[in-house]
């Protein structure tokens, strides 16, 4: 049986790590694809991680491109094209510029991987998933963004640091748009099925969720240059994984809702199930009214991005 292929659209710290991640998985062979000028480059960071594999052994192989006839036959493709946020820019910012790269990266993969399962990590995240879904014509179940994995990632880290409890039995999630105005149900976030509201107060509570919505940004602050990649790769791999193994993973990511949650034809963070038909179910539940405000206030804001791609 052929190995399955898996392609990184875009080879810079993100691209790099995933690579790095869906071989160490073994969950196929590697494509790291960018623009000709960055071929060098992406050549070498394939080469690298192919010595790498003697010491644990990895049968995947692993190679870099500049030719859009290499994404063909793909069965994940994972976006991460586009520039990084710089300090003082918020994701919004980047949204004219990765826009036209998303628009001819959907052309690409439309023509060469018409059966590929898409996750976008690019930024503003919300409005780049939609933009790759409509410039694409895909079906929404295979496209997906990368958002809520991450978020929850980043929610259950810090509950796991305020508590010292190991961050394997923190269960917790973050609805709504990838930026400032995401939804952390503290209600339903649990340490070994203990609700945290029994573990941590209500002031240390709120300073978590603020952490938490604005993760991102601190470690762009911290980096000066350049913004996360090591949480967002293994975010996206998490996603790649339950799609190729059909493991019917429940993960929040950037879905198309059509009706959940009140919400109908945008990608927004909501509990999701992926397998092997892509995006199966967004597993819905009944909000609190200051938890359902504040989804819709998050939509609002995900509508405005939207309506900033004219697509």
């Amino acid at each position: 049986m052929a190995r399955r292929k898996i392609a990184m659209i875009g080879g810079g710290q993100i691209g790099g790590n995933l690579a790095l991640l869906a071989a160490q998985k073994e969950l196929g062979d590697v494509l790291i694809y960018d623009i000709a000028k960055a071929e060098g480059m992406i050549k070498g960071k394939a080469l690298d991680i192919m010595q790498l594999r003697p010491h644990d052994g990895y049968d995947v192989n692993l190679e870099g491109s500049s030719d859009p006839e290499s994404l063909t036959n793909s069965d994940v493709i994972i976006i991460t094209a586009g520039i990084p946020r710089k300090p003082g820019m918020n994701r919004e910012d980047l949204l004219e510029i990765n826009l036209g790269i998303i628009k001819d990266v959907a052309e690409k993969v439309k023509t060469y991987a018409p059966n590929a399962f898409v996750i976008v990590i690019s930024n503003p995240l919300d409005a780049m998933v939609y933009a790759f879904y409509k410039a694409s014509g895909f079906k929404s179940n295979k496209v997906v963004g990368m958002a809520g994995a991450l978020d929850s990632a980043r929610f259950r880290t810090f509950i796991a640091m305020e508590t010292g409890f190991s961050v394997q039995d923190v269960s917790c999630m973050v609805l709504g748009g990838h930026g400032d105005s995401m939804v952390p149900i503290t209600r339903l976030a649990t340490v070994g099925g203990v609700p945290v509201t029994k573990l941590i107060s209500p002031e240390r509570l709120e300073a978590i969720v603020e952490r938490t919505r604005f993760a991102g940004g601190e470690i762009v602050k911290l980096f000066g240059n350049g913004s996360a990649f090591y949480a967002p790769a293994q975010s996206a791999i998490e996603m790649a994984e339950s799609y190729l193994r059909d493991k019917k993973r429940v993960i929040p990511c950037a879905s198309y809702c059509q009706g959940e949650f009140g919400i109908n034809g945008y990608f927004i963070g909501v509990p999701s199930v992926i397998g092997s038909g892509g995006v199966e179910q967004i597993l819905e539940f009944d909000l609190t009214k200051d938890e359902q405000n504040a989804l819709l206030s998050t939509l609002e804001k995900v509508k405005k991005t939207v309506q900033g791609t004219g697509l």
